[in-house]
């Protein structure tokens, strides 16, 4: 039996190991806090006797106590995490501190976790243990509750989700990424006249019931009245990236690791002409998402 010291001071040394695990699985930083206080009440527990690979059974612990909660976000069919506060967990340190997230969003990338978060609880689990941990599957496999092979299948399936399957690349996305990535640079620096210079004078905006501000219009028209609503949501812009949206270039808002609103776009010879603003939950949900690059970098993937 570890005394308390040694136990405290073994799992604070992977305690930035199973935070990053947890954030990937689940992304939301007080959910992953809460995870993480879980395996620490597992091991002080146990005592953490005769086990020879600390690491990875934590990693394990951790692994499972997310897929729990996945399952059960899917069961409930819970709101969106930014539509409801989240408590943070009794010993977290970063509460509910957004310049935290949005930086570990930025670390991680808010597409990706956009699109892991489309995914099924156990593919969810397979691929980040395997694709961005680099878990065998015979170690993942009792986790999720299936063979090595099936575990494999997950991890597969959610791959290609990831990637937005086999197709062949749109030559255009390239431009069309050009003209997004300035619009969301000139909306982060509050930039008006930058906005102007990527939207069409006469571009058309919708918006649908579940990202209109109440009272709001639900179609705005011509670039200088929107450049002034849109520079209103400059602070939240952080949170946007860019993803591939029905395949097409477009940007997602995961405040929290969640999808709360996608932006569709229309580009004709470089400028935005149509804008197409939607966050209520069906049509998201009915949205086929991808991360823009053909495989996401998971090489090297900063823990928090």
């Amino acid at each position: 039996m570890q005394k308390p010291s040694e136990l405290t001071e073994l799992f604070e040394a992977h305690r930035s190991h199973l935070r990053a695990v947890a954030y990937r699985m689940l992304g939301s930083l007080a959910e992953a806090d809460d995870a993480v206080q879980k395996a620490w009440l597992r091991m002080d527990h146990s005592g953490a006797t005769g086990i020879r690979n600390i690491r990875g059974w934590l990693t394990t612990i951790v692994a499972r106590v997310c897929l729990d909660m996945l399952r059960s976000r899917n069961s409930l069919r819970e709101e969106a995490l930014d539509a409801r506060p989240v408590e943070p967990s009794a010993n977290s340190s970063s509460g509910n501190d957004p310049e935290q997230e949005a930086l570990l969003a930025d670390s991680v990338g808010a597409a990706l976790l956009v699109v892991l978060d489309t995914l099924a609880p156990a593919e969810r689990v397979a691929f980040v243990l395997h694709d961005v941990f680099d878990l065998p599957f015979d170690e993942i496999a009792p986790i999720v509750g299936r063979t090595p092979a099936a575990a494999r299948q997950l991890a597969s399936r959610a791959r290609r989700r990831v990637r937005g399957g086999d197709t062949v690349p749109d030559p255009d996305l390239k431009s069309q990424r050009v003209v997004i990535d300035a619009f969301l640079a000139a909306l982060r620096a509050g930039d008006f006249e930058g906005l102007l210079a990527v939207l069409d004078p006469n571009v058309v905006v919708r918006i649908d019931e579940g990202a209109r501000v109440p009272g709001a219009p639900s179609e705005i028209r011509g670039a200088q009245n929107w450049a002034k609503g849109a520079l209103a949501f400059s602070r939240s812009a952080r949170f946007v990236q860019p993803a591939l949206i029905n395949g097409a270039v477009g940007l997602v808002l995961a405040s929290r690791g969640r999808l709360s609103r996608a932006l569709t776009f229309e580009i004709d010879d470089g400028k935005i002409v149509r804008v197409e603003i939607i966050g209520e939950r069906e049509r998201l949900r009915q949205l086929d998402l991808s991360v823009f690059n053909a495989r996401p970098d998971t090489s090297d993937v900063r823990e928090p």
